[in-house]
């Protein structure tokens, strides 16, 4: 028992660790003239696919003896990170004007490495003094001869890095190729290429703490704001115009049914159709233990994500803090796994006191389950085309420890406390012994079509700003800030409390009493349309590739099933609230 404890402070501390790492630097980023300044070389990989990226030294470009590369955090492996040593000597406010980077002899394989590199407008990524920068490696130039086009391949050999600072810190830095300076490889020959850099130092008036702001620079673009602004208004009229519908339609009309009931003198006409379900109503789900597995884990997910918003606003995840969201997020999993625990346990002893572990252990897998298959999958493609995205053995074993000794102990906790503080669900209503006849819908009052209406309407709310989520998140531009991310979460739980509301006063209005599944499913549904234009990105884009393809429609599959659990209980929790409170207005006989 103390070697477990002990072993789950360890793997604690690790993640900590992690965190920090991915963070802060264990310097404060000053320097005096001529100091040595880090520089890594990061990854190289196609401008289309971001996906597929591979080692910066898989390309036959001159490197170090030996090659160093940096010890990396959890989250920067899981991250696909890989830093490495480079010859590249860029030392603090001193200017280099074509310094030899090397000179090799390219042989025929390594011409053909270089050309297809070119061929698929390969980029590189840097790291100096942790501000990322990227360039290409070369170019393509059409010429003509007599009538045929030909495409020749150009290798850029010079690169010149022009640095801002503001006193004796590094804010800016940006790499560019010389077109003048190539080298010809269109031709399997062997060629002799003498790489070259420059490098120039600017002062600049930008403080150094908004040197990262730079980069999310994109979204605040005049064209891009009226964008934002166009997609909140047109969410703001959807809830207003949801919120006067609820409102004229549903709430009037109950209204007038409450004042029947209150009116009524026992007669059977006068009660109202959902009157007549108060005593099944409350009767508890089918498959309660599935249910409740559901409620805890997009209760786990709810929280995670306010937990990463939270991070967001004290300065922790910046754009392109190295690993930072992915150990945020295995950090914050790991944490939240006792909320999923006890909101699952306490949820199923509220109905049934037997079998609560089922719940707590179907919880456990809901979501982990699915990811980690989907991962292995990936995992072994990105092995396959010896990708950067491919995790060590050591990382994946690290993973499976962290899930096994920390993870599920706080599941297994959040579980006991939920049954050992679990409370009866206090109904208004007395459930009946055997359950009423549902009797027979029509087509659009069955759940497929609330399911369409309810995730329709959440979508077309996000549509607009889903856009950039996925081109900020396949994409190498911020094209959306966190404060306009939130508000767009904030506004997609609010319609999807309003249409749950809704939609479920419609079905009880029917006879109906079978709402729970239904709630749920109608709040998720919007998730299904969120997938589906997920593919539509896909191919109106110019990603291509298994590999590309295959993490794109993992991940956002990943990403969709999570927004189901999420916004299913969110859904979910508002038609309980709305059922309890119409069922405690009226008389139950």
């Amino acid at each position: 028992m103390c070697r477990t404890v002990a072993l789950q402070i360890c793997l604690i501390l690790v993640l900590s660790a992690s965190l920090r790492s991915a963070t802060a630097s264990p310097d404060d980023h000053r320097y005096n003239v001529g100091d040595h300044v880090p520089l890594f070389v990061n990854r190289v990989g196609p401008l289309n696919n971001p996906s597929e990226t591979y080692q910066y030294y898989e390309l036959p470009f001159c490197r170090p003896d030996p090659v160093k590369f940096q010890k990396e955090s959890l989250g920067e492996i899981l991250n696909g990170d890989r830093l490495a040593s480079a010859l590249f000597e860029l030392k603090f406010r001193e200017h280099r004007t074509e310094e030899i980077w090397c000179e090799k002899k390219l042989k025929r394989d390594e011409v053909e490495n270089f050309r297809r590199a070119v061929a698929n407008d390969y980029y590189f990524q840097m790291y100096y003094d942790d501000l990322p920068f990227w360039g290409f490696i070369g170019k393509t130039e059409e010429s003509w001869r007599l009538d045929n086009t030909i495409l020749r391949y150009y290798l850029f050999k010079h690169v010149q890095f022009d640095v801002l600072y503001n006193g004796d810190r590094v804010v800016e830095i940006h790499a560019f190729a010389d077109p003048n300076h190539v080298v010809d490889i269109t031709e399997d020959i062997e060629v002799v290429v003498k790489f070259t850099y420059s490098v120039l130092w600017n002062t600049t008036s930008a403080p150094f703490e908004t040197r990262m702001g730079r980069y999310s620079r994109e979204s605040s673009l005049p064209i891009h704001q009226k964008i934002h602004w166009f997609s909140l208004i047109n969410s703001v009229a959807i809830i207003l115009l949801l919120m006067g519908l609820l409102a004229l339609l549903f709430m009037r009309r109950l209204k007038n049914d409450m004042r029947k009931c209150s009116i009524g003198d026992g007669e059977e006409d006068k009660e109202v159709g959902w009157k007549y379900l108060h005593g099944d109503v409350f009767r508890h789900p089918q498959n309660l233990s599935l249910f409740s597995a559901v409620v805890g884990t997009g209760t786990q997910l709810l929280t995670l994500f306010c937990c990463l918003f939270v991070l967001v606003s004290i300065g922790v995840l910046y754009p392109y803090n190295r690993g930072a969201l992915c150990t945020s997020l295995v950090f914050t999993y790991t944490l939240t796994s006792i909320v999923a625990g006890y909101f699952a346990a306490s949820f199923h002893c509220q109905f049934v006191e037997t079998g609560w572990e089922r719940s707590v252990l179907l919880a456990g897998i809901l979501y982990a389950g699915p990811l980690f298959v989907t991962v292995s999958i990936l995992n072994t493609i990105a092995v396959s085309y010896g990708a950067m995205a491919a995790l060590p053995v050591s990382t994946i074993f690290v993973i499976i420890l962290i899930y096994t000794f920390v993870t599920t102990p706080w599941l297994a906790l959040g579980g006991v406390i939920g049954h050992r503080f679990r409370s009866d669900f206090q109904a208004p209503c007395a459930t009946k012994r055997f359950p009423r006849e549902i009797p027979p819908l029509a087509w659009y009052r069955k759940t497929p079509c609330q399911m369409f209406l309810a995730g329709f309407f959440s979508f077309s709310a996000i549509v607009l700003e889903l856009h950039y989520i996925y081109a900020s998140l396949w994409g190498y531009k911020i094209f959306i800030l966190p404060s306009i991310l939130f508000v767009i979460f904030v506004i997609l739980v609010m319609l999807t409390a309003i249409l749950s509301v809704g939609l479920t006063y419609v079905q009880l209005s029917v006879e109906d009493h079978e709402w729970w599944w239904r709630s749920m499913l109608c709040g998720g549904s919007t998730a299904l349309f969120m997938f589906a234009y997920s593919i539509y990105f896909y191919v109106r884009s110019n990603m291509s590739g298994l590999l590309q393809l295959s993490f794109f429609v993992g991940y956002n599959a990943c990403l969709c099933y999570a927004f189901f659990l999420m916004l299913g209980t969110i859904s979910f929790y508002a038609s309980l609230m709305f059922v309890r409170h119409i069922y405690h207005a009226v008389k139950s006989e």
